[in-house]
């Protein structure tokens, strides 16, 4: 069996931009939440401090190698950068715009279009819209792609069969989805691709099948705000360790022990679905009490987690035997492979051990 494929989401919202400035005050990063936030409750852990990469600034070269370094390290195949498009204007770009120009580092790559509307919801302004997400057509479906052509004929962009892979966050969030998948595709084709391999996140629906809207696989990361049903408040998970209503200021905690086996989403038959592994989550620091903490997470319960989506690797095509991790680097989301100063590089080193155990078994 060929080996595992592990591809990391990635962050790039560690470099001020005049709109976050207007938005959150000058100089604002993600850094900004993550360096301010305090426990709040007994046993919480926070905050998240970062360990060998410091607070670092990603319009640097050396941090963007570093970080690729550490990555290829300890096994993993490539970043997906998040990519954010509103119908022409884009935000957060420069990082991934000049790994893309420089050619450096030498590490794989692809990318997620980050489809939503940017709101004050996890801040408690629910109604403030920053910038909204929108679908002007067709026009604007053909600019998007040829911005996007110069990534995918990179020799680093990471392909299934030669076909560069991407992928939509909120899938069936776009207007006659089917069309524009179709209509990207004859864009690929025209312009010497040997096509694209596109990937849904399936945030609408627990039992869709992406080839039905014109995907050729998906992605089901079960974690708020990834999956919008995943919590309800009027009938929490059982397994829960404590449950604050919202007016008595503390935010919703749940043991990521007790909720690792509703983590991975088990595919309905003949559904091309890569498993996402989530080894930590606790956004308190960018929403306070409006959050939600998995609390307890350490990396011996990540090591069960991730064998579970390693198991789930063994049904996917040898080609496509991708692993995701949900993430390398958002740490005002307290979701992070990178190392901090609790654990230092203990994440990293289950996640090669077992990714290397697994490979060699299945080489075998």
């Amino acid at each position: 069996m060929k080996q595992i494929r592990p591809i990391a989401f990635y962050l790039p919202q560690y470099h001020p931009i005049p709109e976050n400035d207007e938005w959150w005050g000058k100089g604002f990063t993600e850094w900004t939440n993550t360096a301010k936030a305090k426990p709040m409750f007994e046993g919480h852990y926070q905050p998240h401090l970062p360990a060998d990469l410091g607070f670092y600034d990603l319009r640097i070269p050396e941090v963007r190698k570093a970080q690729a370094d550490m990555a290829k390290q300890y096994g993993l195949e490539g970043f997906c950068y998040y990519h954010y498009w509103f119908g022409g204007k884009q935000l957060l770009e420069r990082p991934f715009i000049e790994v893309l120009h420089s050619g450096e580092p030498d590490f794989g790559f692809c990318l997620c279009w980050a489809n939503e509307t940017w709101s004050g919801v996890w801040h408690g302004e629910p109604k403030r819209v920053l910038i909204e997400q929108t679908y002007p057509g067709a026009e604007d479906y053909q600019a998007h792609f040829d911005y996007l052509l110069p990534a995918f004929q990179d020799k680093r962009y990471i392909t299934v069969d030669g076909k560069p892979v991407f992928i939509i966050y909120r899938p069936l969030n776009i207007p006659d989805v089917n069309k524009t998948l179709d209509l990207w595709r004859s864009m690929a084709s025209k312009a010497g691709l040997k096509g694209l391999h596109l990937v849904g996140v399936g945030k609408s629906k627990e039992d869709w099948d992406p080839k039905d809207y014109g995907f050729d696989a998906s992605i089901n990361p079960k974690v708020p705000p990834l999956r919008d049903d995943w919590v309800s408040w009027s009938t929490p998970l059982k397994k829960i360790v404590h449950y604050h209503h919202r007016k008595k200021q503390l935010p919703t905690i749940y043991s990521y022990e007790e909720v690792m086996p509703t983590m991975l989403r088990k595919a309905p038959p003949n559904v091309e679905d890569y498993p996402c592994v989530i080894p930590n989550w606790d956004n308190t620091p960018r929403s306070g009490s409006r959050g939600l903490v998995l609390h307890g997470s350490t990396p011996e319960l990540f090591r069960k987690h991730l064998k579970e989506g390693i198991e789930l690797t063994k049904n996917l095509p040898e080609k496509s035997r991708f692993l995701f991790i949900k993430s390398w680097n958002e740490w005002a989301e307290g979701n992070h492979l990178e190392p901090d100063i609790k654990y230092g590089h203990e994440y990293l080193k289950v996640f090669y051990e077992e990714l290397k155990s697994s490979n060699n078994t299945d080489s075998k």
